[in-house]
């Protein structure tokens, strides 16, 4: 047998060996690579239910938003953990994603789907014990979404998007069931429409920077049009914006309604400047976006100095 590679493969033998040994703390690593950390961030949508009824100071709904929030980091790893080993062959075969620790054989494939299944299924239980059936329901939908999506539904056109979409919303709906805040109707459209909003824009960005390649690097992007992924995420924004202003205005209250109002603002312009990023092709990557271009921060603060007012009025 040929001298062993730092992934416990001969030098002659191909991405699509499986791996001989693993050191100890490679594995620890390629399992949180797995795992995503980075991706966690989507997971603070459950803090928008208690924001939006002015609760998330109170010290139940605070410990137990925080809680929901740890839940769907598990849940979400676990998936993860799932679409890797369930796309193992076809990372192997791909110029970037072989290098992901499933497909380049620094985790067992049998220790990925232990952790996928695992981590996918204590959170409900967990959910269940420590909170309410009503957030362990969510969490088990959630689950059984996202793997409907890993197995079948992320190969069909328009399905991916609703799914993924779905995702962001059921994090915003969990985070007001374990809290027992109710979201006002114009809350869950926001959130929807903001969520099909992303997520669109982030497929048009893909192809917009693959091309012709998206036949050959991921075949369902080839199965959309820049003018339809660009209709999409175009009526998703407007539909957002508007239920964010309905919402914004049904406040009694004149204090809280003025500085509502005012929330409207940057929270416009950061849809627009969002767009602006998208309609360049670089939204491929939400968190990206969100978190390294100054002007949607600022106007992210600006709002939320709007709304906290108004939270303290």
């Amino acid at each position: 047998m040929g001298r062993l590679t730092l992934l416990g493969r001969t030098d002659r033998q191909t991405a699509s060996t499986p791996f001989v040994y693993t050191p100890a703390p490679r594995l620890w690593r390629g399992l949180l690579r797995t795992a995503r950390p980075k991706q966690w961030a989507k997971n603070v949508l459950v803090v928008a239910a208690p924001v939006a009824g002015g609760q998330i100071f109170d010290g139940g709904v605070l410990w137990r938003t925080a809680l929901v929030f740890a839940l769907f980091c598990m849940a979400a790893s676990g998936i993860y953990f799932l679409n890797d080993s369930l796309d193992v062959k076809a990372d192997r075969a791909h110029p970037e994603k072989c290098r992901r620790p499933i497909a380049a054989g620094i985790v067992p494939l049998k220790a990925a789907y232990a952790m996928g299944i695992g981590l996918s299924l204590l959170p409900v239980l967990l959910a269940a014990l420590l909170l309410n059936k009503e957030t362990a329901t969510v969490l088990f939908v959630y689950t059984v979404v996202q793997i409907l999506y890993c197995v079948h539904l992320k190969h069909v056109a328009v399905m991916d998007i609703a799914v993924v979409a779905s995702g962001f919303l059921l994090r915003g709906i969990a985070g007001g069931v374990a809290t027992s805040v109710a979201p006002s109707q114009w809350f869950l459209i926001t959130v929807g429409f903001g969520s099909l909003f992303v997520v669109a824009a982030k497929r048009s960005s893909e192809l917009a920077s693959l091309g012709e390649q998206a036949q050959h690097t991921r075949k369902l992007l080839s199965e959309y049009s820049e003018s339809y992924l660009r209709f999409v995420w175009q009526g998703a924004a407007a539909l957002m914006t508007l239920s964010y202003c309905l919402w914004a205005l049904e406040s009694d209250d004149p204090d809280t309604a003025a500085w509502r109002m005012i929330s409207i603002v940057p929270m416009t312009l950061a849809v627009l400047r969002y767009a602006l990023v998208v309609d360049r092709g670089e939204g491929g990557a939400p968190e990206d976006v969100l978190l390294g271009d100054r002007v949607i921060l600022s106007l992210g603060a600006l709002w939320g100095v709007a709304y906290g007012i108004s939270l303290v009025g």
